[in-house]
């Protein structure tokens, strides 16, 4: 595989991380080392090594850059509060959280790929202006979901306080703020999620001790109900309207 094969792999790579505040503190040089101002080609196994380990990165950073923390984190409570810790395999809650973060996150990499993969793999800009142009609306969807308290904090320890505007950030301050935000809301939905559930719970509960029946565990009669429950409401598309509706216009 040649690098001009493997060029858009690599980008794609790149522009997923969001290193545009890199690059606009410094050239960056990807294929090539610079001395004394020529440019060194790297060899093909520095090159495919720059490339796996770029795609060995991306389950990480698509994690923490999308919403799919959010949707996971919240998927996972439901299925605790509904008792089906069995039942719901953690394969089918994962697929779930990725594909409504592919519905959500589709606008942002639509973009990216028109404004910055496109013109890059036609030679038509820099990587330090395609990686520029990525970083822009990426940060403009975590920006739309941080919360200020959490990006003034990270602000404070990155020794950013000064920086008014938040689109001035470092590209760090902004995704360690908005890691914070997604797992305060996905908290807070979750615990939405928990109290019809629980209420079942502490009723199925009370009636048994009242019944006298403590051998029975309360899961064998509570279960069944909440399953009944979650389908009269048609819970699993207001989770999911839930689930989406939590993302911020950007």
């Amino acid at each position: 595989m040649t690098f001009r094969q493997a060029r858009p792999w690599l980008v794609a790579a790149v522009l997923l991380f969001g290193l545009g505040s890199v690059a606009s503190a410094a050239p960056i040089e990807i294929i090539g080392a610079s001395a004394n101002g020529n440019t060194t080609e790297f060899t093909i196994k520095t090159q495919v090594l720059i490339i796996m380990t770029l795609l060995g990165l991306l389950p990480v950073m698509a994690l923490m850059m999308t919403c799919f923390t959010r949707f996971v984190i919240i998927l996972a409570l439901l299925r605790q509060a509904l008792g089906l810790q069995q039942g719901l395999p953690n394969r089918i809650v994962t697929g779930v959280a990725l594909i409504l973060t592919l519905l959500v996150m589709r606008p942002v990499g639509e973009q990216i790929y028109t404004e910055a993969l496109v013109p890059f793999d036609n030679e038509q800009i820099t990587l330090q202006q395609a990686l520029k142009t990525a970083e822009a609306p990426l940060s403009r969807f975590m920006l739309a979901q941080t919360h200020k308290g959490a990006l003034t904090q990270m602000a404070q320890l990155a020794g950013e306080s000064h920086i008014t505007d938040p689109t001035q950030h470092g590209f760090l301050v902004k995704l360690s703020a908005f890691v914070l935000s997604e797992l305060k809301t996905a908290f807070q939905i979750g615990c939405m999620l928990f109290v019809p559930f629980l209420i079942i719970d502490l009723v199925v509960s009370s009636v048994l001790m009242a019944m006298g029946m403590m051998m029975l565990s309360p899961l064998v009669i509570s279960l069944p109900l909440k399953l009944l429950l979650f389908v009269l409401v048609d819970g699993w598309t207001l989770t999911v309207q839930t689930l989406v509706g939590s993302i911020q216009a950007y």
